[in-house]
């Protein structure tokens, strides 16, 4: 399968905690080089940690995604990719400017680890799920640069926890691959 094909994804839970470098939603991100924490840029507080996601490649590389939790029902800005309330970068690479990051090894999760685990589309019949997956086309249109890749689409009726993505939203993730910096963004009916 090419990096342009994409990798359908459900997600199982894990009766331990994952430690390795693979695609997982919930539990603690895995490090590759020294930690970096995204804070949201309006409250200081460390952002909630939704997953890692493994990047195609020879080398071992970690996409991380973290997301602002609302607070006292406060609606942060976190649709917007450069607002400071979401994040999305790897590893080797960097975060993006518009928010501060803290050396936290670990930090707010949505609970336990939730492995993810590739199947064909067509080989199961279609029981009203969501469409999360790893690499292609997003089924959204954008003026992206031409260094920047999709990522990850993931559709929030296929996370295993609760996350703010709107009326069943779905979350988009793009990357720089010179520089490792990202882009996430949350779109919904």
């Amino acid at each position: 399968m090419d990096e342009q094909t994409p990798r359908f994804l459900r997600f199982e839970k894990c009766d331990e905690p994952v430690r390795e470098p693979v695609t997982k939603l919930g539990g603690q991100p895995v490090w590759l080089e020294e930690p970096e924490w995204p804070l949201s840029a309006e409250t200081g507080n460390p952002m909630r940690f939704i997953g890692q996601v493994r990047l195609p490649g020879a080398g071992v590389r970690l996409g991380y995604l973290f997301m602002t939790e609302e607070e006292d029902g406060h609606g942060y800005e976190t649709m917007d990719p450069e607002a400071g309330e979401n994040a999305f970068f790897a590893q080797p690479g960097r975060p993006a400017s518009f928010y501060e990051a803290a050396p936290l090894e670990t930090g707010p999760t949505h609970g336990p680890d939730h492995v993810a685990v590739t199947y064909d589309p067509d080989s199961i019949p279609f029981v009203g799920g969501g469409i999360t997956f790893l690499g292609g086309a997003p089924d959204v249109l954008l003026d992206a640069p031409g260094t920047w890749e999709h990522i990850l689409q993931l559709d929030s009726i296929d996370v295993p926890f609760y996350v703010n993505f709107g009326d069943t939203g779905t979350g988009y993730a793009f990357l720089d691959t010179e520089t490792g910096e990202g882009r996430f963004f949350w779109h919904c009916c």
